[in-house]
């Protein structure tokens, strides 16, 4: 593994990481009110978008990282749909 790819990876970890204290709270506090369905929509898109470019470009730190990144995201929009107040 290169130095490039070891960058690579670490900023993977820590822009994966980064979601997983909003995925916790939200099924702590069942509260996802302040958070914008159209921005978790706009970056699940994005992440969809990065892990085809790595899987096309065989580039293993983004198709970790956008993997689970997309998993993390794809939990808080299902949060984000399912604790929403409906709508009359």
């Amino acid at each position: 593994m290169n130095k490039i790819s070891i960058i690579g990876f670490f900023a993977a970890i820590f822009t994966t990481t980064s979601f997983a204290p909003q995925v916790v709270k939200a099924f702590q506090t069942k509260s996802v009110r302040d958070l914008s369905l159209i921005m978790y929509l706009i970056l699940l898109t994005g992440q969809l978008l990065w892990l085809t470019y790595g899987i096309f470009n065989h580039s293993y730190p983004l198709i970790v990282g956008n993997s689970i990144t997309t998993l993390l995201s794809a939990t808080i929009l299902f949060l984000k749909l399912k604790y929403s107040p409906k709508k009359n």
